[in-house]
């Protein structure tokens, strides 16, 4: 009878596995991120182990004729990837050797298994589920021919993908930076690499004509084993870029990819490689290559923003980025910010021209003054200081305009001011998410609904972590919308069920619908989570008055009242004890006291409900015209 000719479905060597079929390389049962031209050319490669593949061999397989591309900078790139994958050199090769002007040979020991059954001919084949792949000059088999006349077949019916016009066809609008992937071989340099990934980010996110998604977003993809089309899905997009970063000694070689997100099919490959010193102007390149990809039109500005990198001290930009990284993972703890704030200024002593360095070290003192770790002054002028610096230097930089627009909001009550800083942040950055966070909390407190509303529904097309659900509850707050505050904190519980500040909320938001018995349990949670945070303390009190218990709440109140007198207890929270003791002129007397220090408590004057026995008093309505919150 005779034998079916078979192909191999899966490749060995090494510790390597390639799965033909499926179209994943593994590396002892882990998945290699390799996938579109460069697994083809592998996939090719390995089929004629020991053997010479021609570039005009592999140009006719994977770019036919009638594919518009750069042959030889996309061969370049794909051999470039797969190296990387496999940790291959091309100086001391172990598995893909060059030659010259001829092509490539793969020169590592190829195990054939899981063989796939073809239609019966009259050849005979050998039928073991494994078999070595014969040496270079022994006559190929028939099952090494067929895999030839498949993949070829696969090839040929698969490139239109990688043609401009297609990827037209398929418009992106809207794109994730996946975290990159470390190739150093060294875990110490995993801090490098998210800093990579992050500058990548905010890189794009100058481009106006994209939707980029925000860091918090896509890191938590980090490590993950879910499909790209998953991946999309979920965050909204239409492409994803992935890649790798290889760090060693004073160079660093960033690869990346560019893919259709919902399809799986890739676009676009690069791989740059620099000094490190020249990293800033690396990702600029990569930025614009991307936008570039996606016929995302770029305006004069943005185009220069993303031009405009200086050279940077290489140990200058590690510090930051380790700044960065402790910055960004812990805004609301003071020992983290002092962490931020030390690398910073390292990063400056380094490298006193580095811009993004002073921009960094402003975030860290308005931060401090926000967390009570630092003196509101001291933090001012210091952020003024550094933030002067930063725009000296480099005056596109979206993030210190968002950083003014705080300064100018929150420290010196310069609404137009505030106004137009974050205007500049978002022109320079759209897809910045921060600066449309702080933009949407400061238009609630203006009482400018509708735009307010506006920068929420852009962030909920941002992100959705930590930072964006207390901007939007807070937004809601400001705005005195409580359902739309019980929804949004409700929404923010769902990322973390022990998040005090989003059961207060939630207390909050039924207090103002009038739900009383649903606000009390939420408060009393809040206080629970916060370790007895003072502020808890006056608002359950408050409901407990509303709800007929008022010897209760006087009792609750007066035992605070006597506490904090022996502390450094805020005028303003002391105002709020006072207004629900029914003391009214004592509780004036604190928030005049609060208004001349700028307090940053009083900006939410008129949307804090323990204040709400306060309105009906005609000192109430001049102290908020006075700070400039009338609508």
């Amino acid at each position: 009878m005779a034998t079916q000719p078979r192909v191999a479905n899966r490749l060995r060597f090494d510790g390597f596995e390639l799965d033909v079929r499926a179209g994943e390389l593994r590396k002892h049962g882990v998945k290699v991120r390799l996938r579109g031209q460069p697994l083809q050319v592998l996939e090719i490669l390995l089929e004629q182990a020991g053997n010479v593949v021609t570039r005009e061999e592999l140009q006719s397989r994977i770019w036919p004729a009638d594919t518009f591309v750069d042959f030889d900078h996309s061969l370049h790139n794909a051999i470039s990837r797969i190296r990387e994958a496999l940790g291959d050199s091309s100086d001391t090769p172990r598995y893909i050797e060059t030659l010259p002007r001829r092509g490539y040979r793969f020169i590592g020991p190829v195990a054939a298994f899981e063989t796939l059954k073809f239609p019966a001919d009259n050849s005979s084949h050998k039928s073991a589920g494994l078999a070595l792949v014969p040496p270079p000059k022994e006559k190929r088999s028939l099952v090494l021919l067929c895999g030839v006349v498949f993949v070829s077949a696969l090839a040929a019916g698969t490139a239109w993908w990688y043609t401009p016009g297609k990827v037209a066809a398929a418009p992106i609008h809207s794109i994730a930076v996946l975290p990159l992937e470390n190739f150093s071989g060294d875990p110490s340099q995993d801090y490098f690499v998210d800093g990579m990934t992050d500058e990548l980010i905010t890189e794009l996110a100058k481009v106006s004509a994209l939707r980029v998604t925000s860091r918090t977003s896509v890191m938590r993809y980090k490590g993950a084993k879910k499909s790209l089309p998953e991946i999309a899905r979920e965050l909204q997009v239409d492409g994803i870029v992935e890649g790798s970063v290889t760090r060693s000694g004073q160079r660093v070689r960033i690869t990346a990819q560019l893919l259709h997100g919902p399809t799986d099919k890739h676009l676009w490959a690069e791989t740059y490689e620099r000094n490190l010193g020249d990293v800033l102007k690396l990702q600029g390149e990569l930025a614009e290559a991307i936008a570039e990809q996606v016929r995302a039109k770029l305006t004069p500005t943005q185009q220069a923003g993303i031009r405009r990198a200086e050279v940077v001290d290489p140990a200058a930009h590690d510090a930051y980025l380790k700044g960065r990284l402790y910055f960004v993972n812990g805004f609301t703890k003071a020992d983290t910010l002092r962490q931020a704030q030390h690398l910073f200024e390292q990063a400056i002593e380094k490298d006193p021209k580095f811009a993004l360095a002073y921009a960094g070290l402003a975030d860290t003192y308005v931060y401090l003054a926000f967390v009570g770790a630092l003196q509101r002054d001291e933090a001012y002028l210091s952020a003024r200081q550094a933030l002067g610096k930063a725009m000296e230097l480099d005056d596109s930089i979206g993030e210190a305009y968002d950083t003014l627009g705080l300064l100018s909001s929150n420290f010196e009550w310069n609404w137009q001011a505030a106004d137009r800083a974050f205007g500049r942040a978002i022109a320079l950055a759209p897809s910045y998410s921060c600066a449309h966070e702080d933009r949407a909390i400061f238009l609630a407190s203006l009482g400018r609904r509708e735009e307010a509303l506006a920068e929420i529904k852009q962030i909920d097309q941002l992100d959705y972590g930590f930072s964006a659900s207390h901007a939007e509850s807070f937004t809601y707050y400001e705005l005195g919308d409580y359902q739309g505050l019980i929804e949004s904190s409700k929404r923010g519980l769902l990322l973390d069920p022990k998040d005090w500040s989003h059961h207060y909320s939630l207390g909050v938001g039924y207090e103002g619908m009038g739900n009383l018995q649903e606000a009390i349990p939420e408060y009393q949670k809040a206080l629970e989570g916060s370790d007895g945070f003072q502020e808890l303390v006056v608002a359950l009190a408050h409901a407990y008055a509303a709800t007929g218990k008022k010897a209760e709440a006087d009792k609750i109140l007066r035992d605070l009242e006597r506490k904090l007198k022996k502390s450094s207890a805020s005028p303003y929270t002391m105002a709020t004890i006072y207004a629900g003791l029914g003391e009214n002129d004592k509780a004036f007397e604190l928030l005049e006291k609060a208004y001349a220090e700028k307090s940053f408590e009083i900006l939410s004057l008129k949307s804090d409900l323990r204040l709400d026995g306060l309105h009906a008093d005609p000192r109430f309505q001049k102290l908020l015209h006075r700070i400039g919150l009338t609508s």
